[in-house]
């Protein structure tokens, strides 16, 4: 499993690597944009690490570049501004996670734990298949009606829980959960709304619904029913 870490912060960076390395991950560091993206020209990363302020650029772009290059890079954002609006551009442009600074260790092992175990565990035949949908959540790829969709891995997250409990009704903080490990205040719900709108607008054509919304409760998986 390899880590980039972009934090302009030297300490903080040291002391996110310092983590990172004696959990036994490969980590490179960068203190900011143009260094990362050296690093990017490189070599891929499972997981980047991104300070979304940083001397010479925005992580937000950043995000964009690592995005372009490989779709399923995780990307978790570090930031000191906790507005709602850069939260949800960093869910928009497909990142794992947010962490707001000042932020205790523990709430970033917890969150990272989440996003490194998904990447970890990835087991064969794990597929799904309906004729039209298909994803392989051991490859981490999928197409609809034979054509190549892009998902991030959150979004494969959410797939995977959604397709694995059919016609049950999955509630909001049950999804906050089990995608995020919330614990009932580290993500917005509007992150989720974000999720799973994206995941729509890939897979909800030609007349086939996927994913119906039950009115305050939460979401339910009904396979590509036709509308």
């Amino acid at each position: 499993m390899r880590i980039l870490v972009v934090e302009d912060d030297r300490l903080l960076n040291n002391t996110l690597c310092y983590n990172l390395d004696a959990a036994g991950y490969v980590v490179d560091s960068a203190l900011t944009k143009s260094a990362a993206s050296n690093f990017l020209t490189k070599q891929d990363y499972d997981l980047i690490v991104l300070d979304v302020n940083l001397p010479d650029g925005n992580g937000f772009d950043f995000c964009g570049e690592v995005k372009e290059r490989r779709s399923d890079t995780a990307v978790i954002f570090l930031t000191a501004n906790d507005m709602e609006s850069d939260m949800l551009k960093g869910y928009e442009l497909g990142a794992e996670d947010y962490v707001t600074k000042p932020f205790p260790m523990s709430v970033f092992q917890k969150k990272l734990s989440v996003v490194l175990g998904w990447l970890a565990k990835q087991s064969g035949g794990d597929c799904y298949e309906d004729g039209a949908l298909s994803i392989n959540f051991s490859e981490m790829t999928a197409s609809l009606s034979g054509k190549p969709l892009v998902f991030t891995p959150l979004e494969y997250r959410m797939l995977k829980i959604l397709t694995k409990n059919p016609q049950i009704v999955l509630t909001r903080q049950m999804l906050l959960e089990k995608l995020w490990d919330a614990d009932g205040n580290f993500v917005d719900e509007h992150a989720l709304t974000a999720a799973i709108s994206r995941v729509r607008n890939k897979i909800e054509t030609e007349g086939r619904q996927y994913i119906k919304t039950v009115y305050g409760m939460g979401y339910m998986w009904i396979g590509g029913t036709l509308k």
